[in-house]
């Protein structure tokens, strides 16, 4: 499966750090149990890389960028 292939696989996705300072992203999901833990510096970069992509989907499907902003009451 490709970054750009839809799926009907339904997963839990859980964000948290973790007792030894570490950031824990977890997948659970059918037969699949997925912890990933990332030093602070590297969960920081992945934020940075979620906010980007986030951007790119807004301009893809036309509605530029709409952070914080009801996009019904633009003018």
């Amino acid at each position: 499966m490709g970054i750009d292939k839809q799926s009907d696989i339904a997963a839990n996705l859980q964000i948290g750090p973790t007792s030894v300072g570490m950031v824990r992203i977890y997948i659970e999901g059918d037969g699949v149990d997925l912890p990933l833990d990332f030093d602070p510096d590297e969960a920081d970069e992945i934020a940075e890389e979620l906010r980007a992509a986030a951007e790119r989907a807004r301009a893809m499907a036309g509605q530029g960028d709409s952070r914080g902003a009801d996009p019904k009451k633009r003018r």
